[in-house]
């Protein structure tokens, strides 16, 4: 082998490696519309987000907790969770400029990434039923952690929604651990906790 085909097949395997060592391990199986979970743009996130007219709509609500890795102890750094949700109306309201997928999942939308403590947290104003339906009140919730896709965990759900059903309250395998939820009345606001677990009941983690 001469010198000059040596040097050239060494960089293509350094090359070759770098490039899978790069490439995230897909897990959670499809998930339409995840990928809106990169729509923050410039914003720099932080733990804390408050979703748009959470002064504005009924019902204000905090949701925190944390975020752990697998093994439930650990907490989960550098984790972005984007989360979309309807309105007082039971719609995802749009603008007439309205871009990407918020176009589809409004915008009542909002991102955070756990800090060295796990933990997150968001305002906003309590989610409605779709119109004419029994379809229980929830917020959807994406998670993107640094070496894997992003994929979807159980939606949040009020444990006190008319709506709710025994297979959501009773759920063997939550994605990311249960999602429903229960308000307390705090100050002027009603909060809820809900602590979220990474990979777990989530396919091929």
């Amino acid at each position: 082998m001469n010198r000059s085909f040596y040097f050239l097949f060494v960089i293509l395997l350094y090359a070759c490696y770098g490039e899978s060592q790069n490439q995230t391990v897909k897990v959670g199986g499809p998930c339409e519309g995840c990928e809106a979970i990169h729509e923050y743009g410039n914003k720099v996130l932080k733990p804390v987000d408050t979703l748009p007219e959470f002064n504005v709509l009924p019902k204000p609500i905090k949701i925190s907790g944390v975020v752990y890795q697998s093994d439930g102890k650990t907490p989960a750094s550098d984790i972005i969770l984007y989360v979309y949700q309807t309105d007082d109306k039971g719609k995802y309201p749009k603008k007439a400029n309205s871009k990407g997928w918020e176009k589809r999942h409004g915008y009542l939308r909002g991102w955070m990434k756990t800090n060295a403590s796990g933990k997150y947290e968001f305002y906003t104003s309590r989610p409605t039923s779709y119109p004419n339906s029994t379809v229980p009140q929830h917020i959807h919730i994406t998670v993107k952690e640094p070496d894997k896709n992003e994929y979807y965990i159980e939606d949040f759900y009020f444990k006190d929604d008319p709506y709710i059903a025994n297979n959501i309250l009773n759920r063997k395998r939550p994605r990311g651990g249960s999602g429903v939820i229960s308000l307390v009345k705090e100050s002027n606001i009603q909060v809820a906790k809900r602590d979220i677990i990474l990979g777990l009941n989530i396919p091929n983690y």
